[in-house]
């Protein structure tokens, strides 16, 4: 029997993508978790979130 950190560990999430339905198809039905996210106006401030933190952090990267 698992303890209840080797089940935390077990679940934790180690990635979070964005993929088209293509995508998913490609990859097999090996997803158990997958979430469809509608086109709203939240989503899109989303994306734009995600862009501006990849900005930053290759900014940051680039800095001696």
């Amino acid at each position: 029997m698992l303890s209840e950190t080797e089940v935390r560990n077990t679940d934790r999430i180690v990635a979070v993508g964005l993929l088209t339905e293509n995508d998913l198809s490609k990859l097999g039905s090996d997803f158990d978790r997958v979430f469809p996210v509608d086109e709203t106006p939240c989503f899109g401030e989303l994306l734009r979130a995600i862009d501006d933190a990849d900005r930053v952090l290759r900014r940051g990267a680039r800095k001696p």
